[in-house]
């Protein structure tokens, strides 16, 4: 041990370099030893201080980031994110779930023509009966008041009010035996309303939401022609004569893009035509513009004729809005293109509501081939600003300028945009990307081109990969999506944005146009032959979500 010790020592010279180690008296090394034992521990003694010291000063720092991230990291509390008045509900449409095809005098619209010209065209099924909501209505407003919804948004079917789609009629008129109003159909939609109010749900009604009456597709082509603007205008009348009294929240048009792009560009959607550019006879840019005067010419009669007197009413439009990233994000040219893609999209059916025209990048790229408003029209569409801009939101993507001419035509080489995918994306049953950032990055958008408007996401959902009946009621890959998207638009709400409410698309399994009852987007599952409804895990969660004002969502785990 001691020469161990010699051998270590620092007080003892270390020779073994020279390879000449000399014998030292062992009474020199014992006195050494002692010493250098005696100082040993006094070192280990100051290490151990040293140790002790540094375990103090780590716990400290350890407690000091720990009260750091609890600071700062966490999200901002619920009733700061969504106010105490924010409304939370879900939405359908008419034909979607009504079923009810004959019933009640319900006239045929240009959906059960589309889907009855070819087993293509929506998936070989047919609307006849979908949910069946038209009888079980009673049953499906109690399932909403146990799901603690807010508001419930729904359409009215244009045929079955008006069943030629047509009607003279005045505010003033007796209503008692007004001709071409199907009273059966007011009724049903009368009694859908007051159960609503019964069970404190406010409804939100959407006057158009694609199932044109076919008599008016037959009689002069539907949106192509210009006399759709006054018999949407009349319609739009009747139903402010008969509903308004008790709704106070109406969107009149659904998806303005979808109705021009599908039906009469892609040929996906009723009616089914291909667009001039393409090969066809539609002319999407014609229908889009009616659309907007038809919007204008119902806001007009609500206005005008004293169904928002009350000081409580308010009418808005309904637009599609997917939001489009620069691919490359320093690029000034795909920062246009992005942009680009939006107003090609949200803002040609935004833009001359609360800009008074048409994108300038339409204009400069469509030129004549985009209709021009009257200075009459001016008027009138910027007088239908709406009090609210109603957002349907699903997916994103990546937006850039083509580095070739496009080698074909119509809408989607209009834009001068290529988009692609981010690979980290996932994507849904429909093939759309699954981006939650994007949810937040439209509601900015909107923000600062318009002004800052109120805005309620009308739409937001997702069809997901489910194979079997439990695969789809036990829908966490639903769960995940409408967390991602709802955290989104809060996040817009904490940068000022004017979120009003949130509607999930939707409340039920139903009809999903071209694809039929293939592709499911409900909270509540609905099983096609027995018309049984069963909340999903997604219509379990989402209450949750609404009995915590959203605070469920942004709550430490």
């Amino acid at each position: 041990e001691i020469g161990n010790f010699i051998l270590e020592s620092p007080y003892v010279e270390d020779r073994t370099q020279r390879g000449d180690m000399e014998v030292v008296e062992t009474t020199s090394l014992l006195n050494r030893a002692d010493t250098d034992s005696h100082l040993r521990k006094k070192k280990e003694r100051r290490c151990t201080r040293c140790i002790t010291t540094a375990l103090v000063i780590i716990i400290m720092i350890v407690v000091v980031v720990t009260i750091f991230r609890c600071n700062t990291q966490l999200p901002p509390t619920t009733n700061v994110i969504f106010p105490s008045n924010f409304i939370w509900g879900a939405a359908t449409s008419s034909y979607q779930i009504e079923g009810g095809k004959t019933d009640g005098g319900r006239g045929p619209s240009i959906w059960d023509t589309f889907c009855l010209e070819s087993e293509e065209n929506c998936n070989g099924d047919l609307g006849d009966i979908t949910d069946d909501h038209y009888h079980r209505w009673r049953e499906d407003v109690q399932l909403m008041k146990a799901l603690g919804l807010k508001a419930y948004r729904f359409s009215i079917s244009w045929s079955r009010i008006l069943p030629t789609g047509m009607v003279n009629f005045k505010t003033g008129d007796d209503d008692t035996n007004i001709e071409g109003v199907n009273y059966e159909g007011v009724e049903f939609y009368s009694r859908l309303i007051d159960e609503l109010l019964k069970s404190n749900i406010i409804p939100f009604v959407t006057l158009y939401h694609w199932d044109l009456p076919q008599g008016l597709q037959d009689k002069y082509g539907g949106w192509e022609d210009r006399a759709i603007i006054p018999d949407f205008e009349n319609y739009a009348r009747v139903c402010f004569h008969f509903f308004g009294d008790r709704v106070k929240h109406w969107i009149t048009i659904n998806e303005g893009w979808t109705i021009a792009i599908h039906g009469y560009e892609e040929a996906s959607n009723a009616p089914g035509l291909l667009g001039k550019d393409v090969g066809g006879t539609g002319d999407p840019y014609l229908v889009g513009h009616h659309l907007l005067l038809a919007h204008a010419a119902a806001v007009k009669v609500f206005r005008n004729e004293s169904y928002a007197n009350d000081g409580k009413s308010v009418i808005g439009i309904s637009n599609s809005g997917d939001f489009r990233f620069p691919l490359h994000a320093e690029s000034l040219d795909d920062q246009e293109a992005a942009t680009r893609a939006i107003e090609f999209q949200l803002g040609w059916m935004t833009d001359p509501l609360y800009l008074g025209d048409y994108p300038k990048s339409m204009r400069r790229i469509l030129g004549d081939r985009l209709p021009t408003f009257s200075s009459d029209e001016i008027n009138s569409i910027t007088g239908s600003k709406p009090d609210f801009l109603g957002l349907n939101h699903y997916s994103s993507a990546l937006a850039s300028t083509p580095t070739q001419p496009p080698q074909w035509g119509g809408y989607w080489a209009d834009q001068l945009v290529t988009l692609s995918n981010d690979l980290s994306w996932k994507k849904t049953a429909m093939g759309w990307n699954i981006a939650p950032e994007g949810a937040k990055g439209i509601l900015l958008w909107i923000a600062q081109r318009y002004n800052n408007p109120d805005v309620y996401v009308t739409e937001n959902g997702v069809a997901v990969h489910d194979t079997s009946s439990e695969q789809a009621i036990h829908d966490s890959e639903r769960i995940d999506y409408l967390e991602g998207y709802v955290k989104g638009f809060g996040e817009a709400m904490t940068e000022g944005v004017n979120l009003k409410g949130y509607f999930a698309w939707s409340l039920f399994d139903n009809f999903e146009w071209q694809y039929g009852i293939s592709k499911r987007f409900g909270i509540v599952y609905v099983n096609y032959t027995t018309l049984e409804r069963t909340p999903k895990d997604s219509a379990e969660w989402y209450r949750a979500i609404i009995d915590s004002n959203g605070g469920k969502l942004f709550s430490s785990p």
